[in-house]
């Protein structure tokens, strides 16, 4: 419960600055840039009496989420930055605290322009997580399978980008370096793929690479916001249709309030270097929100 608190506490200073910031700070030569920072915080609870009999457990969940976006451009030069931070957890009655959501993603982008559609990129792209991550096997102590850094991937990306216009863009990269790190070097006791990182090693290097990220976010209405990620990671090494790795990011937000919104959120994953099936998460929330940022809005 530390780290939400403080989690929080940050998602809120970070949110005053920036709030702070657009009032106090005479713009000098920031016409070249947007940005938005945003967050929110969720909670769940459930509560029933001793003598319940339709069945249920008390349980309390807490998620918290910080995004922001930070873009230039000038003549033709573009260098756009993005940032996703997820963390939740559930306690549910009888039971130990455990994670309900936990994402890293960093992104930098820098573009120059071709034509009205096509750039030249190149980009940096970093995945993780905050906090460990267990098993909890029925009769058995919890086991260790993640941590922060433990995997971590670290991709970069140089190619061209197809961008229509501000709803879609496809970046398509044939040099694309990955470093996947696991720092613990006794993780593979309980991971015995140690997620494709050599035992006794914490870095495992792909060099020829084929990448492939789109992106989609579109305003459906007035109140209702859609965003669609999918990253495609192919080693020229090992290339095979089931060695493939995929990402398939999903998320939607309905605003309920300048304060309150419902959001949407699921992730998809599928890498034979962490499990032979596809991994799925989802997740259902209300709560307060924030955003502050010059980005126009859409239409």
């Amino acid at each position: 419960m530390k780290r939400i608190t403080t989690l929080f506490l940050f998602i809120l200073f970070c949110g005053q600055v920036f709030a702070q910031g657009e009032e106090v700070l005479t713009p000098q030569d920031t016409s070249y840039w947007l940005k938005e920072l945003g967050g929110g915080l969720n909670l769940n609870q459930a509560a029933f009496s001793g003598n319940w009999q339709g069945g249920g457990v008390n349980s309390i969940a807490l998620g918290i989420y910080l995004n922001g976006r930070a873009n230039y451009a000038k003549d033709k030069w573009s260098w756009d930055n993005t940032m996703d931070f997820i963390y939740g957890v559930v306690k549910n009655k009888n039971e130990e605290t455990r994670k309900s959501n936990d994402r890293i993603f960093l992104d930098s982008k820098v573009g120059y322009q071709i034509n009205d559609k096509w750039n030249y990129f190149f980009a940096v792209n970093f995945l993780s997580q905050f906090a460990p991550g267990y098993e909890f096997p029925q009769d058995a102590e919890r086991r260790l399978i993640s941590k922060f850094a433990n995997p971590a991937y670290l991709t970069t990306s140089l190619g061209v980008e197809y961008k229509p216009n501000d709803e879609f863009s496809l970046r398509m990269s044939p040099f694309s370096p990955r470093w996947t790190f696991v720092t613990d070097r006794e993780l593979y006791l309980t991971v015995p793929s140690n997620y494709g990182v050599e035992q006794g090693e914490t870095v495992r290097t792909e060099w020829l690479a084929f990448s492939l990220m789109a992106d989609y976010n579109k305003k459906l209405s007035e109140n209702l916001s859609l965003m669609v990620r999918y990253q495609m990671y192919a080693n020229y090494e090992t290339l095979a249709f089931n060695a493939i790795d995929h990402r398939l990011d999903f998320g939607l937000t309905a605003k309920v309030s300048n304060l309150v919104n419902v959001s949407l959120t699921s992730l998809m994953i599928y890498d034979l270097d962490q499990d032979s099936k596809i991994q799925f998460s989802q997740g259902l929330a209300l709560g307060i929100a924030f955003k502050r940022g010059n980005f126009p809005e859409k239409k």
